[in-house]
């Protein structure tokens, strides 16, 4: 069992080292051109994969990924967080209305019934 985590975790570590050099945008890379990060990986099984984490890649902090034009979590973004607060207060104006209007017909009919008997 052991062996086999000898092969299997260097073979997982490169594997995800070279997906991540593949997805990672040219400008990004650092030192060597994309190309050569790739042959490194593959070629040097156990250190390639180290050496592109720890030096191959521009790395940012993670508050720093939403602002720089990437993905931002909806929580963290204020248009969608506008946005949600005004399709929460139209909607909320919409029931407000129609709760009115109901309670209007409850009274009519409640004061209809008394006169009638």
């Amino acid at each position: 069992m052991l062996r086999a985590l000898l092969y299997i975790l260097p073979l997982a570590l490169t594997i995800y080292a070279f997906i991540d050099c593949l997805n990672t945008p040219e400008e990004e890379t650092k030192h060597l051109p994309k190309v050569v990060w790739v042959i490194i990986i593959l070629l040097f099984w156990i250190v390639g994969p180290i050496v592109w984490f720890f030096a191959g890649k521009v790395r940012r902090p993670a508050g720093a990924r939403g602002r720089a034009g990437g993905w931002v979590a909806p929580d963290d973004n204020p248009e969608f967080l506008k946005s949600l607060k005004d399709e929460n207060t139209q909607g909320f104006e919409e029931r407000e209305a129609d709760l009115r209007r109901r309670e209007e017909e409850l009274r009519k009919r409640e004061s209809g019934e008394d006169t009638e008997s």
